[in-house]
């Protein structure tokens, strides 16, 4: 009997151990959590998120929280059936965040090339709203290309075929979006002067082309930095947009409560979807957010997702942004998802 009762107690303790290795195994997933916010009209480790020289600048007594996703990258089981039963995580395949092939290493390179260039178009996109027109400006011409002899550097090319030329990607697809050897009107500005050039395209690297080099300007007289470390990604955008629109003009666009958003922005300001909208919603609930503007394609997902007396605002540009905005302070009801 003696025999019998030490037999089970050794087996219930090799079961136990046994439990313990598996629940703390490694496992090929990630657990997805609410990440910080930061507010960008603010200041962060003691640095203004916006930063602008040589122009007056407003304060508002509200706040344009961007929110972020924060990533457990080494996950053992425990944690994972913990995320599995929590509201505010998620537990997704490794490979949908750290794709096969990538480092984690690499991966965090990206996105912090993302995060830069989501600056960046958030600076363009501002600008234009603030009357600040992009250039696209050429900046060589190719010797015995399509343009030799009709367009120069310094040129301002403003359309094709009629139709505007507001940023640079636009002249790219303007052009391809005709097969090549087919003749284009280019508009252009020299020296104040417009005028048009008639020029046939050729395919080089499978794609029509003109045969000029371009760069895009956007002349502002004021110097305008963001200055934000340890967050990646490209979707903070639309909240920097707001954040500059917000600074450089004498409306609070706050209307004195805590605004929280997402989603990326282009040149021309139009809003896209990112991905972890569950978890930012709950971030910016912890952040005391008033409203959350959504990237429209993102509604459904939100819908799903939502935080007790957080509103939904669905967004598709900046210019849709700044207008719920508007109508949030008038005590009017912006479009919801």
């Amino acid at each position: 009997m003696r025999r019998r009762g030490l037999t089970v107690l050794l087996g219930a303790l090799l079961t136990a151990l046994l439990s313990i290795g598996v629940l703390g195994a490694p496992i090929p997933y990630v657990v997805l959590g609410p990440g910080p916010t930061v507010n960008t009209l603010g200041a962060e480790n003691g640095k203004e998120v916006i930063q602008v020289s040589g122009r007056a600048t407003s304060t508002s007594a509200g706040q344009l929280r961007l929110t972020t996703v924060g990533v457990q990258p080494s996950v053992k089981l425990r944690s994972a059936i913990a995320g599995w039963f929590s509201n505010d995580e998620a537990v997704v395949p490794r490979e949908l965040i750290y794709p096969p092939g990538e480092s984690q290493q690499q991966v965090e390179q990206r996105n912090a090339e993302d995060f830069e260039a989501s600056q960046t178009s958030a600076e363009t996109a501002a600008l234009r709203e603030l009357g600040f027109p992009v250039q696209v400006v050429v900046k060589a011409v190719t010797g015995g290309g399509p343009s030799a002899g009709m367009l120069k550097p310094g040129d301002v090319l403003t359309s094709v075929d009629g139709q505007p030329v507001p940023v640079a990607v636009r002249l790219t697809e303007l052009i391809r979006a005709k097969p090549a050897g087919s003749t284009l009107t280019i508009g252009y500005t020299r020296d104040g002067v417009p005028a048009t050039a008639r020029i046939t395209s050729r395919e080089q690297d499978g794609s029509p082309r003109i045969g000029v080099e371009i760069e895009q300007k956007q002349p502002h007289p004021f110097n305008l930095s963001i200055d934000l470390e340890d967050i990646g990604g490209p979707s903070a955008g639309l909240m920097f947009a707001l954040g500059i629109v917000d600074k450089l003009t004498p409306a609070d666009l706050t209307g004195g409560i805590v605004i929280a958003g997402t989603g990326t922005i282009d040149d021309e300001g139009k809003v896209g979807p990112i991905g972890g909208i569950a978890q930012k919603l709950v971030g910016a609930k912890h952040a005391g957010a008033k409203v959350f503007l959504v990237p429209a394609d993102n509604c459904a997902e939100a819908v799903r997702n939502p935080q007790p007396d957080l509103p939904l605002i669905r967004v598709g540009s900046l210019d849709e942004a700044l207008s719920a905005l508007e109508t949030l302070r008038a005590g009017g009801e912006p479009t919801r998802c």
